[in-house]
């Protein structure tokens, strides 16, 4: 994050909120101004309804890309090499949506959103507003996003097919789930969240999509792992493309019960899922972008060649390949070494010494199981944890997704209307309210000498997820197991060796354990990527994940490096597959490949 940013705080502003403040007719007044010079393309007179370290957020509307420009000299940059050629129009502000928040009493700003088009494409924005000395109010972000391609709308709602099926429709669908009569446009490689959510998207603007899943059901990915896995993010959060989880629905999902949903899910919209499959090579046809020949082999032996301009890999974070720590003196240790990615449940260890090694999700889920099974279970912490609790980290953290906050498309927008730059400042203090919140369960766990992160220069959660995908636990209930003893804890020297008989450490200490679980995580996204591709192309791949200089996520939900046209990346968790599965469908889309390739 640049050193230079900071919030736009009212006394760095040197500005107040007039208490009879109307609004609406400033967020008005600014946008009529906006909209004017944004369609005449006066960039200046732009650029003077922005504060000077504005943000602004573009999602592929008025670059094909996922940017973000910070400060009004780079913002004018922008507008000057891109308004010229999307022709923008159309404006409208949706003036039931305008709101002046005050997040905390020393930041408010007026929140607005509006509509616009391009000359291809149907957009959405949102802008904040923060008052000035002089009693004016400019813009300290502005996000415009990519919602549709001009003429190409989603077959849903009256768009939907009204044509009556008598007797047709399950022979029709074995031919369409096997491409008997036509090839895939797009392959999907990955039957999770993230290929379900973009195999959705496809189809709903007419895209024919194969889905390739190399486990026998679709949610296996879920339904295999460990039996005590449940989602921490709540359910409002974590709604899916057309079909959203019912009212009645658990907020915190088991995985189990998120299995089955996908499962269901893939069925109900009719996605063509191939299981038991994998594919076994992905290759370029030429030199020509965007032409792939695909391998797939299947549960029987068989084998299908398909040729594609596009290829979607969704194979989560690391593509399950797990990472393995070696120590010396592992080849003498009599007991069971695993990865968390291969453990099953507390049952199969009953009566044994357990040392899981690790301190985020899956090492304090897995603890938990164990502990409630009576079995004798140590956890090994190697390196700070950031803890907070769902019961107070979730309603601040995901306040625009909860009950009885806006809908969840409202909530994408204003969500992504956020610069992770930005967002990290927030956070900052959003963690701190919550650390004093928790503070009771963080005093325990500190005397009982679990080692406390802030995050990344204390920021939390969120930010270590984009950067590390690790490094914290959303607690529901295994931090008190920890703070009381009831998981005994070793923290206070790191691992140096196996002994036959259980773990040493490098003050000298041991633990005695009959079985070993490392929950260590998983490995550079890219490993998964060049099993597949190989390592000649494998060399040509950007970094995924992880957050770049403008702060936003390295080739996720876009192609994944140049002369690899064709290859895209979906990941991320069921909140941001849901946001952004829609953009790279419109990025695969023919009528705006052929835009691309033959710009006006």
């Amino acid at each position: 994050m640049p050193s230079q940013l900071s919030l736009p705080t009212l006394d760095k502003l040197r500005g107040v909120v007039p208490q009879d403040l109307d609004a609406n007719k400033v967020a008005e007044e600014w946008f009529a101004s906006f909209a004017a010079n944004m369609q005449d393309g006066n960039v200046d007179n732009i650029i003077n309804l922005l504060v000077d370290d504005a943000f602004w957020r573009d999602m592929f509307t008025l670059t094909w890309n996922l940017r973000t420009f910070q400060s009004t000299p780079i913002i004018k940059k922008f507008l000057i090499d891109q308004l010229a050629t999307f022709k923008v129009s159309s404006f409208k502000l949706r003036k039931d949506l305008v709101a002046l928040e005050q997040p905390y009493p020393d930041l408010a700003w007026i929140q607005g959103l509006f509509d616009f088009e391009t000359h291809v494409g149907i957009a959405s924005g949102v802008f904040r507003l923060v008052p000035l000395p002089d009693g004016t109010w400019k813009a300290h972000t502005v996000l415009t996003n990519l919602e549709d391609l001009k003429g190409f709308p989603e077959k849903i709602g009256f768009l939907r097919n009204f044509l009556p099926n008598h007797g047709k429709w399950a022979e029709q669908r074995a031919r369409e789930k096997e491409f008997t009569d036509a090839e895939p446009q797009v392959l999907v490689l990955g039957g999770g969240q993230s290929g379900l959510e973009i195999a959705a998207r496809l189809k709903a603007l007419g895209l024919s999509a194969l889905v390739i899943e190399k486990n026998e059901r679709i949610g296996d990915n879920w339904r295999k792992r460990y039996e005590a896995l449940c989602l921490h993010d709540p359910v409002w959060y974590d709604h899916m493309p057309y079909i959203p989880f019912p009212p009645t629905w658990p907020v915190y999902t088991p995985a189990l019960k998120l299995a089955d949903w996908l499962e269901s899910y893939a069925h109900s919209l009719e996605l063509n899922v191939w299981t038991s499959s994998l594919v076994t090579a992905v290759v370029p046809l030429s030199s020509s972008k965007y032409k792939w020949r695909v391998n797939v082999k299947r549960a029987d032996g068989s084998e299908r060649v398909f040729e594609v301009n596009h290829v979607v890999f969704c194979l989560g974070m690391g593509g399950s390949i797990p990472r393995m720590p070696t120590y010396p003196g592992m080849d003498e240790y009599k007991g069971q070494v695993l990865h968390s990615i291969s453990h099953g449940k507390a049952l199969d260890h009953v009566g044994k010494k357990v040392v899981v090694v690790g301190s985020c999700t899956s090492a304090h889920d897995i603890c938990a199981d164990y502990y409630e099974h009576g079995i004798d279970i140590t956890m090994c912490q190697r390196s700070p944890t950031y803890i907070m609790t769902t019961k107070e980290g979730g309603p601040r953290l995901f306040a625009l997704f909860w009950e009885g906050s806006p809908p969840t498309d409202i909530a994408d927008r204003i969500n992504a209307s956020y610069p992770n730059h930005l967002l990290k400042l927030m956070h900052q203090r959003v963690s701190r309210d919550i650390a004093e919140a928790d503070k009771e369960l963080l005093d325990g766990l500190r005397a009982r000498g679990f080692k406390l992160s802030m995050g990344d220069e204390g920021s939390g959660c969120l930010i270590l997820a984009w950067t590390k995908a690790g490094g914290y636990y959303l607690d529901v209930g295994a931090s008190q197991l920890i703070a009381d003893g009831k998981i005994k804890l070793k923290a206070d020297s790191p691992m140096s060796r196996f002994t036959p008989s259980g773990l040493e450490f490098e003050d000298g200490s041991t633990i005695d354990a009959d079985v070993v679980i490392f929950a260590t995580g998983y490995s550079d996204a890219r490993s998964a990527y060049r099993q597949i591709l190989g390592d000649e192309l494998g060399e040509k791949l950007n970094p995924i994940w992880g957050l770049d200089a403008e702060g936003e996520l390295q080739s996720t939900w876009r192609e994944v490096g140049a002369g690899l046209e064709g290859i895209w990346c979906m990941m991320g968790n069921l909140a941001l597959c849901r946001f952004h599965s829609k953009h790279l469908a419109l990025r695969t889309f023919p009528p705006l490949m052929l835009i691309l390739t033959h710009p006006q």
